[in-house]
């Protein structure tokens, strides 16, 4: 993990299945940690949902990374790398499809979230406001 003055958390964990437990874990313990707790139960499915999406689609390792604002009316600032360059396809999955549900979940949960492409492959973001006061 990296940790910049406390404001944000960085993980890379190796393509297997077991990567998407560990993320979840570590998403949960470091939301709890900037006590968070409201933000906790979406960004860890939301996470969840893109990890999982990188291990299917793309082969390396997968980021996470975490940045909380200084800013108490700020976002929450996620984003889930691989090394895979093309961006993920939004998709309308039918009632009997088991996946294709994913990108729609962060579409409909997050308040803002986009790809972005990197030296290395792409970025997938997401921002959560920050529980109110």
């Amino acid at each position: 993990m990296l940790d910049t003055d406390g404001d944000c958390a960085e993980w890379t964990f190796p393509a297997d299945p077991g990567a998407v437990r560990t993320a979840r874990h570590r998403v949960r313990g470091q939301l709890l940690a900037w006590r968070l707790d409201e933000l906790t139960d979406v960004t860890v499915l939301l996470v969840s949902e893109l990890v999982t999406n990188s291990l299917r689609h793309a082969s390396g390792p997968i980021g996470v990374r975490l940045q909380r604002p200084s800013d108490p009316t700020g976002s929450l600032l996620v984003e889930v790398s691989d090394p895979l360059p093309d961006p993920p396809l939004e998709r309308t999955a039918a009632l009997e499809d088991e996946g294709g549900r994913g990108l729609q979940l962060v579409a409909c949960s997050a308040g803002r979230w986009g790809t972005r492409r990197g030296k290395t492959g792409k970025a997938v973001w997401f921002e959560l406001p920050l529980p109110g006061e």
